[in-house]
């Protein structure tokens, strides 16, 4: 099963509408590189962490304090896959999040809403044989950031995954289904219409645990990572 996808569906490399992008986007023409032996024969994330570089509760973002965090407990699951449909298993997956106020555990952070001290809204696992991951974690809020006018961010959360080399690394976001925040988010509206809908999470009622937590799946396409051309 293949699963490329047209370069057409892919967002700009700088987008005005995202300020900060503008500073942080390539200013040279993005090139693939031909993986080599290294990157093809190198360590996993699996064998880099070892036996115990993954903690018992670093999946479960709810049980990392001695209290429970406040909010609508959630689980977020599924599956890694690289460009040819093909599982990927022993990857790396790291989230990170703000609390069900919209308020992230950083000095940075200035948004005016409560912190818990019972949630830290980082957490990591390992994909299984069939590249599957799971968290439990809090629904996350929405938060301002001063982007444009009245802007606020729709609830997302960061995600971090290695695949099977070095060059197969993605960093993206995750955001759930019917936000009415989408419409002003240029972060999301940056990523072409066709491509949008990989971006929002499922509701997955079969995945829910009665009387204790909802569940959203949402399933990961790895590719190779392009480089700037040094010879632009």
């Amino acid at each position: 099963m293949t699963q490329v996808v047209p370069d057409q569906v892919h967002p700009p490399l700088s987008w005005p509408a995202y300020r900060s992008n503008v500073l942080r986007a390539p200013g040279r023409k993005l090139v693939g590189l031909p993986p080599t032996l290294t990157e093809n024969r190198g360590p996993t994330a699996a064998a880099l962490l070892g036996d115990h570089g993954v903690g018992p509760l670093d999946h479960d973002l709810t049980r990392q304090h001695p209290g429970e965090p406040l909010g609508e407990r959630i689980i977020v699951h599924g599956q890694v896959r690289d460009t040819d449909g093909r599982p990927v298993p022993h990857s790396l997956v790291e989230i990170w999040q703000a609390n069900s106020a919209g308020r992230y555990p950083h000095h940075a952070d200035r948004h005016p809403a409560p912190l818990d001290p019972n949630f830290t809204g980082v957490g990591r696992c390992l994909t299984d044989a069939q590249g599957r991951y799971r968290f439990i974690s809090i629904k996350p809020g929405a938060y301002p950031w001063r982007n444009h006018d009245n802007a606020w961010r729709p609830a997302h959360i960061h995600f971090s995954l290695f695949g099977r080399a070095f060059t197969q690394r993605l960093i993206t976001q995750m955001y759930f289904p019917g936000d009415p925040l989408f419409g002003q988010d240029p972060i999301l509206n940056a990523v072409p219409e066709p491509a949008r809908p990989a971006l929002i999470s499922q509701f997955d009622l079969s995945e829910t645990v009665p009387e204790w937590a909802l569940a959203y799946r949402f399933d990961i396409v790895l590719g190779k990572t392009p480089f700037e051309d040094q010879e632009a």
